[in-house]
Order: structure tokens, then C-alpha cells, then sequence
């Protein structure tokens, strides 16, 4: 990894294959079960073939959870007295409430509008609207459309179907590393067509998963899951338990990582777990201004991550934080708002979050007192054809290499990068002045 290191920080990342996977991938009407999910995964497999798509029952019991009947949908729309289509799910796939129940038929205008949804603080807005668990139907449509009905009779289609022995599918890629501890990434895979609240996430973690790969065997374990949110976490979590809390030793939950606003950051329910310390690091060295949420903030799957008995050492790592941007939920979380050079930021950001992962060590001196710098040319002289300031952060560094501190804590120390930092730990591993503790 340290070859790429440099890379890494120093270099911009090309977003626009990101933007075209994202685009590829907003057409999908995708859901917490069904076809949708399918297609996305295999649309993920066609940038990272390794991702398996695998699957739970419809029905199971998860914690206090059950899995609910698999569903799909064809068709949904509206039309007026003269068969105008007044919405149509083709166009907009936000256009039917998530897991409606089959209708068909006619219904005056009064009857109708108790079934429509509407976003108050936008009037060209269609909102995103969801019935997982609760047997319903509706429709969502923008205020302004909600406005223009005019009395009459409507006729009114959803072509859905549900599985009760159906399966919720997801997605996982595991990449072997050196040692058996692991490193989680997670993304969910479960909202139809908006692009920072859903689409970002599979598309950095996607890439992220493919540059890992290519990297050769890495220090850790890499562990990609793309689920369903909150049921597909919590089933995970199920099946997965015993091995998650003896392997894991960071993990982020990726999600709205896609726009170029802000970069924001929810801990822990824990708060100071190593992800914490990494991505709290990694966003401050990238934007001084970023956005620190609290725990009380929590909305996607740290939740269940950190959950009390399960708590692992999940953050979540993020552009504009989901429920904080005026898009969020709507039709207007689109590629205005998620943009090729936004996401390539955020898959820098993971990128950089690895790089620390896979070269941080505690060093440790392995003499007591200064070691003698001069006879191995590591003293700043007019003959020394090193850079000074690498040998006076060299110097600097190895006065802080006491077993304590690990490469974080002494560039916090000294006031330079983590890249600059790991260069002069490399130096004394060199010349055998530090062991390096893991």
C-alpha cells in the first residue's frame, strides 16, 4: 500500500466513470426486496465482478424484525376522464408509494387525494414515500400537480404483486487480506431514483471494493456489504453476529457521499473507536470546516452497528448528512446535486481513510536515547542528500516513537501530514532505528 500512498493524498480522482455507474444505476426502481435490487447488484457487478448477490427469506425473523414478502412492481399511473396520464411511474419512478398493494380502478377526485402525497416546502418536488411494513397504496406527485386537479373521475393503476416466500437480496465482497481482522464498508441499496441519499453510496463503495482489489494483498480484511437499509443491516447482523465482533476493528457505514457541499461525520454510538479517530483525521486534513454530527444525529445503519450488544466500531463518513440537504427524500436529490467531481471527493476520502488503515503503526525506539544520526546520514548536514525538512521531521518523529502514539497522534503532534509522517517512519523502519507495532 505505501506505494500508493502518495498517489492517494496527492492526486484527484477521475469521477467521471463514478457519475456514469451513478447514471446507470438511476433508472432502477429499487426497494428493500425485488427485481430492482437484483438489477442493481448486477449493474455494481459490471464495475466489480467479485460482488456476490445473495439472499434471505421472506419471513425470516431477525432480532425483533421479520423480513417482509418480497415485492414488485410493474406499472403505476393516473389517468384523467380523457386518459391523460396525470403521473406515470415511467417517468418518475418516486411517482408510487414504495411496496403499494395492487389498485385498479376509478375514484373521484376527493377519494383520490387521500391518497396522494405531496412535498409542502417545494411545489415542483415529488416526495419519496414508503409503506415496508404497513399493507398500503398511494401515489406521490409534486404540489404543483397536486394543485392543477381539477374534479372529476380518475382512473388509477399500481401493478404490484408480493412474495411471501420471495427473499430480500444483497450484496458482499470480501478481499482476503494478510490478517484476519476486517474492515467494514457498508452502503444500502434499497431507494429508487435519487442520487445522493441513495445512488452515491453503492457507487464509491463499488470503486472503493475495485481499487482495493487491484492493490494487491492488503494489511486487513475487507469486508463490502450493500443492503437493504435498517432490515437488510439488521439481518446481517443476524446471521453474522459472532463473526463481526471478533473481527471487525473499524468499519464505515457510506452513505450521501456524492455531492460538493460539505463532508460531514457521525460517530459512534462508542464515539472514540478507531474508524472514529481515522475519519475524524482524514475529513479534518481535507476540509478544516467539515460538518461533526453527534450520536443523537444517527439515522442510516449505524444504528444498528452500534447498537447496544452489538457494537461495533461504525461511523458513518458523508458529504451533506441525509436529512440536512433541502433535496433529501425528493426528486430533486438528482445529478444537479450529485456531480462526477463531488463523488470523486468522497471516494478520495475512503481511499485516504484505507491508506491510514493499511500503513499506521505505533513505533516504538528501539534504543534508549537519541541514536547516534551522523553515522547513517540522517543528520541535516551541506553533505546529507536528503531533504532537511524529512530529516528534521524524521528527528522530530522518532523523539515521540515511545509504544503510545501511533502515526495520527504524532502528525497531530508535529503539525504536518500523515503522508509526511509516514515517510519519516519509513525512514527509521529503514535503518532499523524504530520497530513498528501494529
Amino acid at each position: 500500500m505505501n506505494h500508493y500512498l502518495e498517489k492517494v493524498w496527492n492526486e484527484a480522482e477521475d469521477g467521471e466513470p463514478l457519475i456514469t455507474l451513478g447514471k446507470a444505476l438511476w433508472p432502477i426502481c429499487r426497494s428493500l426486496t425485488g427485481k430492482g435490487v437484483r438489477e442493481t447488484l448486477s449493474t455494481l457487478q459490471s464495475v466489480y465482478k467479485n460482488i456476490q448477490t445473495k439472499a434471505y427469506k421472506c419471513g425470516q425473523q431477525v432480532f425483533d424484525w421479520k423480513i417482509p414478502p418480497e415485492w414488485n412492481i410493474e406499472k403505476a399511473w393516473i389517468k384523467d376522464e380523457d386518459g391523460n396520464y396525470i403521473i406515470d411511474m415511467s417517468q418518475n419512478n418516486l411517482h408510487v408509494v414504495g411496496y403499494s398493494m395492487p389498485i385498479n380502478g376509478l375514484l373521484d377526485l376527493s377519494d383520490l387525494k387521500q391518497k396522494i402525497h405531496y412535498y409542502e416546502k417545494n411545489n415542483d418536488a415529488i416526495p419519496y414515500v414508503t409503506s415496508y411494513y404497513t399493507r398500503d397504496w398511494g401515489f406521490c406527485m409534486s404540489k404543483r400537480q397536486y394543485d392543477s386537479l381539477s374534479s372529476g373521475k380518475y382512473e388509477v393503476c399500481i401493478d404490484s404483486s408480493f412474495n411471501e416466500n420471495g427473499q430480500m437480496n444483497y450484496g458482499e465482497a470480501i478481499i482476503k487480506g494478510s490478517s484476519e481482522e476486517e474492515v467494514l464498508f457498508s452502503t444500502y441499496i434499497c431507494h429508487p431514483s435519487m442520487a445522493n441519499n441513495e445512488i452515491s453510496g453503492p457507487v464509491v463503495t463499488t470503486y472503493l471494493a475495485d481499487w482495493i482489489h487491484r492493490i494487491g494483498t492488503p494489511r486487513y480484511t475487507y469486508r463490502f456489504v450493500f443492503v437493504p437499509e435498517t432490515i437488510g443491516s439488521i439481518a446481517y447482523i443476524h446471521n453474522n453476529l459472532e463473526m463481526l465482533k471478533k473481527n471487525v476493528i473499524a468499519g464505515i457505514n457510506v452513505t450521501c457521499i456524492g455531492d460538493e457541499r460539505t463532508y460531514s461525520y457521525l460517530p459512534s454510538r462508542n464515539g472514540n473507536t478507531y474508524a472514529d479517530k481515522i475519519s475524524k483525521y482524514v475529513l479534518s486534513y481535507v476540509d478544516k470546516h467539515y460538518k461533526s454530527y453527534s450520536w443523537l444525529d444517527r439515522g442510516s445503519d449505524e444504528r444498528q452497528y452500534c447498537s447496544p450488544g452489538v457494537d461495533l466500531p461504525v461511523c458513518s463518513v458523508m458529504r451533506s448528512k441525509y436529512g440536512e440537504y433541502p433535496e433529501y427524500h425528493t426528486s430533486l436529490d438528482n445529478f444537479e446535486v450529485v456531480t462526477a467531481k463531488g463523488l470523486a471527493g468522497g471516494l478520495k476520502v475512503l481511499k485516504m481513510i484505507v491508506s491510514i488503515l493499511e500503513t499506521n503503526i505505533v513505533p516504538e525506539s528501539v534504543h534508549l536515547c537519541e541514536p547516534q544520526l551522523g553515522k547513517r546520514q540522517l543528520c541535516r548536514t551541506d553533505k546529507t542528500n536528503m531533504p532537511h525538512d524529512l530529516l528534521k521531521n524524521m528527528a522530530n518523529a522518532l523523539s515521540y516513537c515511545d509504544g503510545t502514539c501511533d502515526l495520527i497522534d504524532i502528525s497531530k503532534k508535529l503539525g504536518i501530514s500523515y503522508i509526511d509522517t509516514e515517510k519519516s517512519a519509513s525512514l527509521l523502519l529503514k535503518h532499523d532505528l524504530i520497530k513498528a507495532n501494529v
